[in-house]
């Protein structure tokens, strides 16, 4: 059976940046029910096409994207094009058949419409309220979509049970881990009851157990709603796990598009998976952290162990890895060796020259003065939007050098962060806008290791690389190591990446280390649902 009746025609569809071509003329259709996953490396154009799909930002430089839709001509509803004829679910007027050009001559107020009919998962960011409750913020979206109040609650709590969260529903959106808060985002856009979806790298920086989770979710809200949905990812597993039809993008062309096995297998064959590993002689203790303890007292839920009875060394130029799943502790783990919040228990020490500091003691001689010998990298990182690379790496961060020395430093550190030396020129002079997140990515990482720190935390520094860029990276961290003595601890759920370049790693269940050791011995340990051995969800989108 061949795939059901268009939702959305792409025409020679182009954008550009600065004279640069990021999408090239490229054409395909979404059939109603269908997912179509989208694959391509850093930079190809993913997340500039879900925009402009979505009518987010700026409208194309040439092409068109044409939606097929049945409207209402008595109420705002909108809906999939085989409901032309039938009566409106709303109102039981008759839904008529109506074509659009989503970025050109469409009525306002049509457009946006349409747009209330869609929903998008961005990457890296969970857009919650973080003060208020998880199930509040699932009710202020269906609030948002017009839901009858009366209904609301019980509909809230359905869908945190869709999404596997019914036991977190009470608490405080900012105290979830990111797994966590990555499935209220999804909950919160099923709330909009969408007859499409975008979901951009959705997984990208989530451990398998739960990345496996959010796509099966996927898949059934999709079969269950019958709705549409594009999903973007540099992972093969993601496509192949939820998406029926694939797209392969490259330097702003589509470059194959058809089954998911055969568009991965064309993705991945200039992915050399060998790296040469550089060795390094480990040096002298650098921290220290001995029974260190984290509690959370809270009024309904009391005390809340988040990380307890935690105790390792690193040495300087070592590669430390910190796994778990999703609430294991990684997270609030790293904030405390990165003095960003403080332990309630336990000892931190860091050596600072030939001084010990204790980073359990506030004040500038003892927290503080390690802080700024620690660089760190948040999954949810930002940079500001309104200054070019260069500017991001130089005076939106406070260092003030001469222009000449400001330049060299921030070459030195995009070299460091996976670029290429023939990169680095035309990357320094865009704007945030202008990259992929994967690039975005890289100049955050530029940001920390422009600040020349003794150690740095890097969490999920992989989640939405694609493999050659991942690999570029691996070599960045190693290189690192190598010339500048740095150290990195470097909290992952990508398996691979961690087996690939850490020394050692600790496994980390129910707030404490369980494991500690060499890599390979470690994941050995791990249960399947750490490793994200699972049923295989199945394979969504119409037949």
């Amino acid at each position: 059976m061949g795939r059901s009746e268009p939702v959305i025609s792409v025409r020679n569809l182009s954008m550009e940046f600065s004279g640069k071509k990021v999408l090239d003329s490229i054409s395909f259709e979404l059939g109603e029910g269908e997912i179509l996953g989208v694959i391509g490396r850093s930079g190809s154009g993913k997340t500039v096409l879900m925009h402009l799909l979505r009518g987010i930002d700026s409208p194309p430089t040439g092409g068109e994207v044409i939606y097929h839709l049945s409207i209402c001509p008595e109420c705002p509803q909108v809906t999939m094009p085989r409901m032309a004829g039938k009566p409106c679910p709303a109102c039981g007027a008759t839904m008529e058949r109506i074509d659009i050009d989503f970025w050109n001559g469409v009525e306002p107020e049509l457009r946006e419409r349409t747009m209330r009919r869609t929903a998008i998962m961005f990457q890296r960011t969970f857009a919650l309220y973080g003060n208020d409750r998880v199930i509040e913020n699932v009710l202020y979206a269906l609030d948002d979509a017009g839901y009858p109040p009366e209904l609301a609650i019980s509909r809230a709590a359905s869908l945190l049970d869709r999404v596997k969260l019914p036991h977190r529903m009470m608490h405080i959106a900012r105290d979830l881990s990111g797994g966590e808060k990555q499935r209220v985002v999804l909950a919160r856009q099923l709330a909009r009851e969408p007859m499409i979806l975008f979901a951009d790298e959705p997984t990208g920086t989530l451990d398998p157990r739960t990345a496996r989770l959010v796509h099966t979710t996927l898949g059934d809200a999709v079969r269950e709603n019958g709705m549409g949905m594009v999903i973007t990812s540099h992972f093969s597993g993601v496509i192949e796990d939820v998406a029926k039809r694939a797209l392969l993008l490259e330097e702003g062309r589509i470059a194959m598009i058809g089954e998911p096995a055969e568009v991965i297998s064309q993705f991945l064959r200039n992915v050399d998976t060998s790296e040469s590993r550089l060795k390094g002689e480990h040096g002298e203790r650098i921290f220290s952290a001995r029974d260190v303890a984290k509690r959370y007292i809270t009024v309904d839920r009391g005390v809340i162990r988040a990380v307890h009875d935690v105790s390792f060394d690193i040495p300087e130029r070592e590669i430390f890895g910190i796994i778990g799943t999703s609430g294991a502790g990684k997270t609030t783990l790293s904030r405390m060796i990165s003095g960003i919040i403080e332990p309630t228990g336990g000892e931190l020490q860091m050596r600072i020259g030939s001084d010990w500091v204790d980073m359990t003691r506030p004040g500038i001689n003892e927290r503080g003065r390690a802080k700024k010998h620690i660089g760190l990298l948040h999954q949810e990182y930002d940079l500001y939007p309104h200054r070019n690379v260069l500017d991001n790496l130089t005076d939106a961060i406070g260092l003030e050098f001469p222009k000449e020395l400001a330049l060299h430093k921030a070459r030195a550190s995009l070299l460091m962060a996976g670029f290429s030396d023939a990169a680095i020129p035309a990357i320094l002079a865009r704007f945030p806008g202008e990259l992929s997140e994967g690039e975005r990515h890289r100049v955050a990482l530029a940001q920390v290791l422009i600040r020349e720190p003794r150690m740095v935390i890097l969490d999920e520094p992989t989640g939405t690389m694609d493999p050659i860029t991942r690999r570029d990276v691996v070599h960045s961290i190693l290189h690192a190591r190598q010339e500048i003595d740095e150290t990195f601890i470097i909290v992952s759920h990508d398996m691979d990446f961690v087996r690939e370049i850490c020394d050692r790693v600790a496994l980390m269940r129910g707030g404490t280390i369980i494991a500690l050791g060499r890599p390979d011995d470690v994941l050995e340990s791990m249960s399947d649902a750490e490793r994200g051995v699972a049923v295989q969800p199945a394979r969504g989108g119409s037949s």
